[in-house]
């Protein structure tokens, strides 16, 4: 495709960050592109990891990855081509010079390790409602953690695995962070584009890196956000080699191979839990899940109350909010504050003095944002009817309960 017909695609993307199709439109254009093979992966993937349940992106992800760089525009012959006898020594130096440059600058910006766990500053407290969620994750963790005599007369293990999921916006990985504060642990996060690399090699070992870190690092919570992309089903993956290398990786390192684990909490977050693939839940791995629904009636006043708090803001009737916002989520009404801030906004400048945000402002926003919630709910109701419901106990339980099923 012509420069600059990709430069203007380019341009357009930097001023719509969020514009995901756009996005997705010039990561195909790079792909038909010579020579834009990688930079075609690294736009895909930003498409997956924020909408990972679009399957044309995973598709194009998956045909990316398995296609040669060269595959679209054959490079002409030179004289310093190797010869049809490969020196498979030379071209595992190679890999090897190409895997450590990669690393070496990764380390270079977080000066040290490839990934860095942080110290959350916030606790389950700061988490508002979700109460069945937290009874599972003191159960599973910090119950354990907290009286250690118990523990190793009862001979619970600190190590384990949970699979938080749920509609998306619904606060999983706020969750896990809290998690992780109220342990005192490390949190180290990764996503499908920290992990996934067009190298040979190079994906298998960022899943290496970062277990060794959290080994090294424990207790440490270990967070695979979007694992429904990551570790999805094998049976699924007969064209990817790459993604079918990660999922028995992971399976290699949450089994401990490698190394005890002993103090490592391997949490993972799904949209799509039915899309993982079923070794990576079995016992000793992620074999205990957590449903993260939408928001209950307190958890929503407590989400609002959070997003307006550093904000100027009068006679404000948390309850009422609460009550007109069923089936949001806490991206939603994050943006329902977001809207309501900016509302006031121009109208003090229309007015030439500042005010505060009120009832009318919040009221104004609603009308604008529609809960993102039903489309999720809607499919989970089908996997939960026609597909394995015995695996979803919880979700149709809460399906009964908002009156869905």
């Amino acid at each position: 495709m012509d420069d600059a017909v990709l430069s203007a695609l380019k341009r357009a993307v930097d001023a719509a960050p969020g514009d995901l199709e756009l996005k997705l439109h010039y990561a195909r254009a790079l792909a038909e592109s010579a020579g834009r093979h990688d930079e075609a992966i690294a736009t895909v993937s930003e498409v997956v990891a924020g909408a990972p349940s679009r399957a044309d992106a995973r598709a194009l992800l998956l045909e990316l990855l398995n296609a040669s760089p060269s595959a679209a525009s054959p490079p002409e012959p030179s004289p310093s081509e190797r010869p049809i006898e490969y020196d498979w020594s030379a071209a595992e130096a190679e890999v090897r010079g190409v895997v450590q440059p990669r690393f070496e600058e990764r380390r270079a910006e977080t000066g040290g390790d490839a990934f860095v766990a942080e110290r959350p500053g916030v606790r389950l407290d700061d988490v508002g409602g979700m109460t069945e969620v937290k009874r599972r994750l003191d159960a599973a963790f910090l119950a354990p953690m907290r009286n250690p005599r118990l523990r190793d007369l009862y001979g619970k293990s600190l190590r384990g695995g949970l699979l938080l999921y749920g509609p998306p916006g619904c606060g999983k990985t706020y969750i896990a962070r809290a998690l992780a504060g109220e342990l005192g642990a490390g949190f180290l996060s990764a996503s499908i584009t920290d992990i996934l690399d067009p190298y040979v090699g190079v994906s298998e070992h960022n899943v290496h890196e970062l277990f060794q870190i959290a080994r090294r690092d424990a207790p440490c919570v270990l967070f695979f956000d979007e694992v429904d992309t990551l570790g999805q089903k094998r049976s699924s993956l007969r064209g990817s080699a790459t993604l079918r290398n990660v999922v028995n990786q992971l399976l290699t390192e949450m089994d401990g191979v490698d190394g005890s684990n002993e103090g490592v909490f391997v949490l993972a977050a799904s949209n799509q839990p039915w899309e993982v693939d079923p070794a990576l839940r079995r016992p000793g791995r992620l074999d205990r899940m957590v449903l993260v629904a939408p928001p209950d009636t307190d958890a929503r006043a407590a989400i609002f109350r959070h997003h307006l708090s550093q904000r100027p803001v009068e006679g404000i009737d948390l309850n009422r909010l609460a009550k007109a916002t069923g089936g949001f989520s806490g991206a939603d009404i994050a943006y329902v504050c977001e809207l309501a801030a900016e509302h006031a906004l121009m109208d003090s400048i229309a007015n030439g003095e500042a005010r505060m945000i009120a009832m009318p402002d919040l009221d104004h926003a609603l009308t604008e944002v529609q809960p993102s919630t039903g489309p999720w709910l809607d499919a989970a109701r089908t996997i939960v009817t026609f597909g394995d419901e015995g695996a979803y106990p919880d979700l149709k339980a809460f399906l009964k309960k908002s009156k869905r099923l």
